[in-house]
């Protein structure tokens, strides 16, 4: 198994759509990148921690690539946005990457390349490739947010 994780927005769709893919054996929502340890919600909302809400995804290799979940990643966020997602503003939103090995960092640009070239939004890629520093497990309430309270995914997959 091997981990990835991205920031797309609020935590909850994202690993709602991360937890349907095949391979994927757990998503889990947290904070990540920022400089506080173990922050909270409120805290991280606060844009004062520099975390990004993000997901940990935990995946088999041999069922889906890193490169396969990146192309999933950029389906279901808007990666043109600045510090946002839809309504949620601030850099806590942000689109990012964080990268747990270099390979993980030469494909995640790669794959911002090749959207580039092919035009494939309207507006320039902002999203960050960084190295991951660290990631916090979110409270429980927020694992499983939309199973729990039945609610549909708040993301939805932009147009090609």
């Amino acid at each position: 198994m091997e981990k990835a994780v991205f920031g797309a927005g609020c935590f909850w769709g994202v690993e709602s759509f991360f937890r349907e893919v095949p391979g994927v054996a757990d998503a889990v929502s947290g904070y990540a990148g920022g400089t506080v340890p173990n922050p909270g919600y409120k805290q991280v909302c606060s844009g004062t921690t520099g975390h990004a809400e993000a997901v940990e995804v935990t995946f088999d290799p041999a069922i889906v690539s890193y490169d396969k979940l990146l192309d999933i990643y950029f389906a279901n966020h808007d990666p043109t946005t600045l510090n946002r997602q839809g309504p949620d503003v601030g850099s806590q939103y942000r689109s990012v990457i964080f990268t747990m090995t270099p390979q993980q960092a030469i494909e995640a640009r790669k794959k911002v390349e090749q959207l580039t070239a092919a035009k494939r939004f309207k507006r320039p890629i902002v999203t960050a490739v960084e190295p991951f520093r660290n990631f916090y497990r979110a409270e429980e309430y927020h694992q499983r947010y939309f199973e729990k309270n039945g609610l549909p995914s708040c993301h939805v997959q932009m147009p090609d």
